[in-house]
Parts: C-alpha cells; sequence; structure tokens
C-alpha cells in the first residue's frame, strides 16, 4: 500500500511540474504577443515603417539564435531548477525595459534582452519533460506544456488593450513582464528533485555530448531544419496577424481581441490534440518513428487551408477559421517535434539538442522577418503570398526529417 501512494504521489508530482511548465511558456507568450498586439498603435505614433518593425523583430530573433545552443548547455549544467529560474528573471527585465523605448534602436535592444532569457524557455522545459516522464507520455506532456504558447497569446489580446486604454501602452509592458513573481514563488516551492535522480556526492558527472558529435548525427540535422522551416511561421502569425487584420479589416486595439482569442484558442487544442494522437498512436503499439510521422503528416496536410485565405474574399471569420487551423495544426506539429530530441539522443543531451534546434528555428525567423517587412513595404500590404508560403512548409520540413532518419527509434545508439 505505501509502495502505491508513492507512486500515485510521484504522478501527481510530475503533472504538477507540466503546470509549471505551462505557466512559464504562457509568461514568456504574452511577453512576446504584446510588441505584436501594439505594433499598430506604436507605429502610428513613433512613425514605423514595415521593415522597422521587421529590423526590431530579428533583433530578438539575432539573440534568440546566439543564445540557443548556450542556453541548452547551461539548462544540462545547472540543471531545469535553477537554469530555467534565471532565464525567467532575465527575459522579464527586458520585458519591462521595453517601457523605456522611444526609437526603433531602443526597441531592438530591448528586444535583443528579451531574446537572451527566452532562449532558454523550450529547452529547459523539454529536459524537464524527459526528467520527468516516460517516453510514451512525453508528446502529450510537452503538447500540454506547450500549449501555453497559445494561451499566453490568447490571454494578451485581453489583457493589453484593457492595460493600455487605461494606463498607456508602456504600462502593458511593466504588467505583463511582472507576471513573473507568482511563477517564482511557484517554483521554488513546489519543484522537486526528479525520482530516482537524488544527486550523490561520490558519483561521477555523465560525460556531456559535444556539438560536434551531435552535429555529425543525421538526427540533430532533421531536428534543426524542421524548426528552421517552421518555426519562421509561427512568428509570422505571432508577431504579424494582428497588423494583418488592422490593415485587411480595420480592427483596432479595442476590436481585435476576439477574433486573436479565436485564433489561439484553436491553437491551444492543436497542440494538446496533436500531443495526445502520437501517445495514443504509441499506447496501440506503434513504433515512435511511426507514431511521431504520422501525427505530423496529420498537422502538414491540415496546414495547407491557410493557403486558401486569399480566397476567403474578405470574410473576417472564415479567415480566422483558416488560420486557426493552420495555428492549431503547427502547435500539434510542434508537440511531437520536441519530442524528437529525447526519442534520438541520451537524456543528458537533450536540451543542448533542443537549444541547437533552436537556433535552427530563430536563425529562420530572424532571416525571414526583415524580408516579410520589406516586402509588405515594397507590394503595400500583400499577405496573400506570404500565407501561400506558410501552408507549404510543413510537408517540405517532413520530407526532410524522413529523408534523413527514416527510422527514429535508432538514432540515439549512435551517440555516445
Amino acid at each position: 500500500m505505501e509502495k502505491v501512494t508513492e507512486t500515485v504521489r510521484r504522478s501527481r508530482m510530475r503533472w504538477y511540474i507540466c503546470g509549471l511548465l505551462f505557466f512559464a511558456t504562457s509568461i514568456n507568450y504574452i511577453d512576446r504577443q504584446v510588441l505584436g498586439l501594439l505594433k499598430p498603435f506604436i507605429s502610428h505614433e513613433l512613425g514605423w515603417t514595415e521593415a522597422d518593425f521587421g529590423w526590431i523583430i530579428s533583433a530578438f530573433q539575432a539573440s534568440y539564435a546566439i543564445m540557443m545552443p548556450v542556453a541548452g548547455r547551461v539548462v544540462d549544467w545547472l540543471g531545469p531548477k535553477i537554469g530555467y529560474a534565471i532565464a525567467i528573471v532575465i527575459w522579464s527585465a527586458a520585458a519591462m525595459s521595453t517601457s523605456l523605448a522611444r526609437s526603433v534602436a531602443q526597441f531592438a535592444a530591448a528586444r535583443f534582452a528579451l531574446g537572451i532569457g527566452e532562449s532558454a524557455n523550450f529547452p529547459a522545459a523539454i529536459r524537464t519533460v524527459a526528467d520527468w516522464f516516460p517516453q510514451q507520455e512525453r508528446a502529450l506532456a510537452t503538447g500540454l506544456f506547450n500549449s501555453g504558447t497559445n494561451v499566453g497569446a490568447l490571454v494578451a489580446p485581453l489583457l493589453v488593450p484593457w492595460v493600455t486604454v487605461r494606463f498607456g501602452w508602456r504600462a502593458a509592458f511593466l504588467f505583463t513582464g511582472g507576471l513573473v513573481i507568482i511563477w517564482l514563488i511557484l517554483w521554488f516551492t513546489g519543484y522537486r528533485q526528479p525520482p530516482g535522480q537524488a544527486v550523490k556526492t561520490d558519483a561521477k558527472p555523465e560525460a556531456r555530448v559535444s556539438y560536434a558529435t551531435l552535429l555529425r548525427d543525421r538526427g540533430a540535422w532533421a531536428f534543426l531544419l524542421a524548426k528552421f522551416l517552421t518555426d519562421p511561421v509561427w512568428w509570422f502569425y505571432l508577431y504579424w496577424l494582428p497588423g494583418f487584420l488592422n490593415s485587411k479589416f480595420g480592427l483596432n486595439l479595442a476590436s481585435i481581441g476576439p477574433p486573436l482569442v479565436a485564433v489561439y484558442l484553436v491553437a491551444d487544442g492543436g497542440s494538446i490534440a496533436g500531443g495526445w494522437f502520437s501517445s495514443f498512436l504509441l499506447k496501440k503499439g506503434w513504433t515512435p518513428n511511426r507514431a511521431r510521422k504520422t501525427a505530423m503528416l496529420v498537422c502538414g496536410l491540415a496546414v495547407t487551408g491557410v493557403m486558401f485565405v486569399p480566397l476567403a474574399a474578405g470574410n473576417l471569420w472564415l479567415t480566422v477559421a483558416l488560420i486557426g487551423l493552420a495555428t492549431g495544426a503547427h502547435q500539434g506539429w510542434s508537440a511531437n517535434l520536441f519530442t524528437l530530441p529525447s526519442d534520438l539522443f541520451p537524456q543528458r543531451a537533450v536540451g543542448t539538442m533542443v537549444g541547437l534546434g533552436g537556433l535552427g528555428g530563430a536563425v529562420g525567423g530572424m532571416l525571414v522577418a526583415p524580408m516579410v517587412g520589406y516586402w509588405l513595404d515594397f507590394s503595400h500590404g500583400s499577405y496573400e503570398p506570404l500565407f501561400v508560403t506558410a501552408g507549404s512548409m510543413y510537408l517540405i520540413a517532413l520530407a526532410f526529417i524522413h529523408m534523413l532518419v527514416p527510422k527514429l527509434e535508432r538514432r540515439a545508439e549512435s551517440i555516445s
């Protein structure tokens, strides 16, 4: 009976930890979403062009790209408890510092600092999932905490306009950045060492897997390329969707909330459903290779609906439905993509590998953001080719994954 009670306690603890990962990821995306929501308002006040906004976003992506491999290494070194806490303090301080910015260069500097802290979120969260969850539950746990990206993006359109209307746009950055205090209290009072991983003073530390070793593995390149191709699509939705809705449908800060909430509510469901689907297939006896790739194929096919946004003929809610389907499918895709490092590599390398993948995604975003800005300035706001491109990336990425890693479950054996 005592053994059963201990098992139940540990099971409850890991889902509580997953809840804290969800909360941190929600804060992460609230802090990211604020600038996109306020972009039409700030652009009017400060005279930004679309290219100016693109370079501000690129500054965030640049630091995110630089720090992702470093952040993954630091998380593997310090462990998730301390590493995650340091990161969230850094990014919240940077988010609040945006309230002091007055020029494009100052906004870019604040976003650069934000990227330094936020780069650790996913390496720390994925490492925590790998520590606490068995393989058959990791995609579901990842989908649950990753749904925080959508909850953050969902809460922001409700919270930010309310704060901005009453206290001004600078106060919005201060308020959202301050949410970290609640998380830190819960994290330090609730996080425990994972069962079976108690620290032994006489134990030799596990040898770390080098970057050179990882980059010689085809599985690492599959993960990195998939992130490079598909992460910029999510950044496009996160940062440019409010401007698209403003320019195409005339939605202002007071009226933009419901469409954005609808988009990210669907995305939230997609994150959980995508993780659940592959976990369901695994429990049915499917191999990780078949389960992960089948789930990613379903998501990649669903994303293609966004290519029909240009045919929505100015119908707001049809447009919202198509974009919502794409964001939901993206999050289902991400829930499975994020499990690949823990499927492919030893546990001690998971944080580092997620960091390398984040580097690929951030470099893609860094390159794409200015291109989107210049294109919109040049084409006078033609979003249609951007949606067509966004809808095609996932099937291309899956083709690369399958070509580089025909059998997912066999890759970990080559890492030593």
